[in-house]
């Protein structure tokens, strides 16, 4: 549970530009992804501080009119997974997480590639999403403060040029489990792509 980052990040989500005039005026919340294979579990995702990443994101959905809405967040009480305390909180859930799983004869949740993208990368993560989940249920269990947000950092994509240790779509993602995080929601000055 890292407090030691700032709490304000700057967090871009990629959608439908009538999704994002609606979010701007503030007629609509952003849509709360929980499907079984997102990476930082449940929760609002943005690109953090990169709105060229969730155009482009939005582009690849097929959005007839992608676009991007910009937010203000506060973490509060964030599971950080750039933060070593983190990382071992959810080790330590991967290992109760397991032990549950074996103990009711049920397989372990795998992340795997999405069909047909010829990833090197598993961008299907049932598996570090089941982790997220059940901790956020061992949070509730023992009637712990929940997180708010989720923060995680991913190494994505193919090299950024011959011999690169840095890949061409790395990326901070924020997922918000808690809307009062959001502070304020904009419209981002032009960028270019």
């Amino acid at each position: 549970m890292s407090r030691l980052a700032t709490s304000f990040v700057l967090g871009y989500h990629g959608c439908e530009q009538n999704i994002a005039e609606q979010a701007i005026l503030g007629d609509i919340d952003i849509l709360q992804s929980d499907r079984d294979y997102d990476w930082l579990g449940p929760g609002a995702y943005f690109w953090e501080s990169d709105p060229i990443r969730a155009l482009e994101w939005a582009k690849a959905r097929g959005f007839a009119r992608p676009a991007v809405i910009g937010a203000v967040i506060d973490l509060r009480n964030c599971l950080d997974l750039v933060t070593r305390n983190d990382l071992e909180l959810l080790r330590v859930a991967h290992e109760m997480y397991r032990s549950q799983q074996e103990k009711a004869g049920l397989p372990l949740a795998r992340n795997r590639a999405a069909p047909g993208a010829g990833d090197f990368d598993d961008k299907l993560r049932f598996l570090d999403c089941a982790v997220i989940r059940f901790l956020h249920g061992m949070m509730d269990a023992w009637k712990l403060e929940p997180f708010d947000t989720v923060r995680g950092m991913f190494t994505e994509g193919g090299a950024l040029y011959a011999g690169s240790g840095f890949k061409s779509h790395s990326h901070t993602q924020v997922a918000v489990r808690s809307r009062n995080c959001i502070l304020g929601i904009f419209k981002p000055v032009p960028y270019p792509i």
